[in-house]
């Protein structure tokens, strides 16, 4: 298989709202890394794996409520680190939580965290991760068994070690996002992490005291008993992947489940829910 890839350079209006929604129906396509741009963003899939109909079924792009244009260029050996070296910057959290890459300076933050993010979600950079790392910071999670579902740069269960969980189970479906976790694991010096690469099914069996779900909406409610029987008694889970229009949707599975909500943060449109059982 070539190295050659086809860039798709999007400009969208509204931004954030658009390059959210846009970034995960391509990832359900062959397109395997993004970056954010001024205007939106550029999707980059192999050339290999790309046809003429890759954009047919991707819904924004026919949605009235957005407006997407693109181009499209053809990039031979691309430098993946160059590309992130340009566009990644470092992220402070209430300034408690450094998350960055190995090319920026290391700060006197209580918790630092570095990652390779090579066109893995999570980076910290968008309003739901940075929500859910606020959780986690104002939490006590020493020996909490955690999982990290949707972990894509792992930086929620790097962080959850850092402050003393264990064991942790970090999942993604995605297996970019799955090797990345492995790398930035081992990176963080992390002992108690283990990855895997699926979904929900993985969960079986399985308890937790703490689950952290940064998760699209549908994705949550599709899954949401599967959290709740893999939830202990008296165990907390995180959500986030949402909107505010989006939390009574949320709040009545919850509740019809049994769990009994707590908290919830704000940033911008983005939401973060807190809940025990």
């Amino acid at each position: 298989m070539s190295n050659i890839y086809l860039g798709y350079h999007f400009t969208i209006e509204p931004k954030e709202l658009g390059s959210e929604i846009l970034v995960a129906e391509l990832g359900e396509k062959a397109f395997e890394s993004f970056t954010e741009t001024e205007n939106g963003i550029s999707a980059f899939v192999k050339k290999d794996l790309w046809d003429e109909n890759i954009l047919d079924d991707i819904y924004i792009l026919q949605s009235e409520e957005f407006k997407i244009e693109y181009t499209i260029e053809e990039i031979d050996q691309v430098n993946w680190n160059e590309e992130w070296e340009k566009n990644f910057e470092p992220i402070d959290v209430d300034g408690k939580c450094h998350v960055r890459a190995p090319f920026h300076e290391k700060t006197d933050a209580e918790f630092d965290i570095v990652i390779e993010p090579k066109m893995s979600f999570g980076t910290g950079h968008h309003e739901t991760t940075h929500m859910m790392i606020q959780h986690l910071l104002e939490m006590d999670v020493k020996g909490l068994k955690t999982l990290d579902m949707g972990c894509g740069t792992a930086i929620l269960a790097i962080l959850a070690e850092m402050k003393g969980a264990e064991p942790i189970d970090a999942i993604d479906i995605d297996n970019w996002c799955y090797l990345n976790s492995i790398e930035n694991a081992e990176r963080n010096n992390c002992k108690h992490i283990s990855v895997y690469e699926g979904d929900a099914a993985l969960l079986t069996g399985k308890k937790y005291d703490l689950i952290i779900a940064n998760i699209n909406r549908n994705i949550l409610l599709n899954d949401m008993q599967t959290y709740v029987d893999a939830l202990n008694p008296k165990g907390i889970i995180l959500f986030s992947g949402f909107y505010e229009e989006d939390i009574p949707f949320i709040d009545a599975s919850c509740v019809e489940k049994g769990l009994t909500y707590v908290k919830k943060l704000q940033r911008n449109n983005w939401v973060s829910l807190k809940y025990v059982n």
